[in-house]
């Protein structure tokens, strides 16, 4: 079994019926009839959703001007009143924020930050530079507003302060290399993690049971990004991999080999436990929401266990 020590991450404090949950759009441009429905199914969920007049603007493919999303996400942090800030979609876009945003207003306000995909960026910026717990999860427009779009007992478990929890077999995680290992769960978006890699915000991997995702890539494409992910070093101190549903990830639809047989060429040897087809991230129904920055133990075996060993926010 591998393991690894655990760094300090500041816990934001938990989500609560009747909390007030921020809504910004750090990435690509949204529909409103999708921010109302989303909205909607986050009030039935009791909690009073917040989101800006300009949530809605267009540039290009963006939510706006950079400084428009930057300053969303700046008030929402600093807004007091704001218990969680929720993403309502991916697309493309935030890296353009990573210089834009000025961390000392986001720091000494650790909150609840919810997102995926292109969102990623965010998730493992502000783990990595303003060293707080992150959420990989469902967004507003995607999952809140599709029915059956959230899994509610890892998002009860993970915004609401459950001290230990378990994501088992019903994730749709299953074994490809047997093994168990520790370590802080980390990742998100895999073609996301890769860009990141010669930036001031490249990816810290070491010591993490790594969590990879993507969607309507060509398995060749997958290949070559765990590849680069491998020369780059950043599978040398990994714990243990856990990959997403990987949906669409497929050359054809008569190819005559599996997605799972390409991964396993690059990472089949390097002696860790890994799994495959976790639903969380790019989801087919209910997101599974899992804490970026907490220890966790990875047990692949007959079945998968994710075991997240401490609590996700503050108690």
């Amino acid at each position: 079994m591998v393991s690894s020590p655990n760094p300090s991450r500041i816990k934001p404090p938990p989500l609560r019926v009747g909390d007030r949950v921020g809504i910004v759009a750090p990435a690509s441009n949204i529909k409103r009839e999708l921010l109302e429905r989303g909205s909607a199914a986050l009030r039935r969920m009791g909690y009073e959703p917040l989101y800006s007049d300009s949530i809605t603007e267009r540039d290009l493919y963006f939510a706006g001007s950079v400084e428009r999303r930057a300053r969303e996400l700046e008030e929402m942090f600093e807004n007091e009143d704001v218990r969680a800030i929720i993403c309502a979609r991916g697309g493309y876009g935030s890296n353009y924020l990573l210089n834009a945003l000025d961390l000392r207003k986001i720091a000494p306000h650790p909150k609840i930050f919810v997102g995926y995909s292109d969102l990623t960026s965010l998730l493992t910026c502000f783990a990595d530079s303003a060293g707080f717990v992150t959420f990989h999860g469902p967004m507003v427009t995607k999952d809140f507003a599709a029915e059956e779009g959230v899994d509610l007992a890892s998002w009860t478990a993970a915004i609401g302060g459950a001290a230990q929890w378990e994501i088992g077999s019903d994730s749709g995680a299953r074994t490809l290399v047997r093994g168990q290992a520790e370590g802080v769960l980390y990742g998100g978006c895999l073609s996301i993690l890769v860009a990141s890699l010669g930036t001031k915000h490249e990816i810290r991997t070491d010591g993490t049971i790594l969590f990879l995702e993507d969607v309507s890539a060509k398995p060749f494409q997958i290949d070559r990004m765990l590849m680069h992910l491998k020369l780059a070093g950043k599978l040398n101190g990994v714990c243990g991999i856990v990959f997403g549903e990987m949906l669409d990830c497929r050359q054809s639809a008569d190819q005559d080999y599996r997605l799972e047989e390409v991964v396993l060429r690059v990472v089949g040897d390097l002696k860790i436990p890994v799994a495959f087809g976790l639903r969380s991230g790019h989801a087919s129904r209910a997101n599974v929401t899992l804490p970026i920055g907490v220890r966790a133990r990875l047990e692949a075996g007959g079945e998968v266990n994710l075991r997240i060993l401490e609590s996700a926010t503050s108690v």
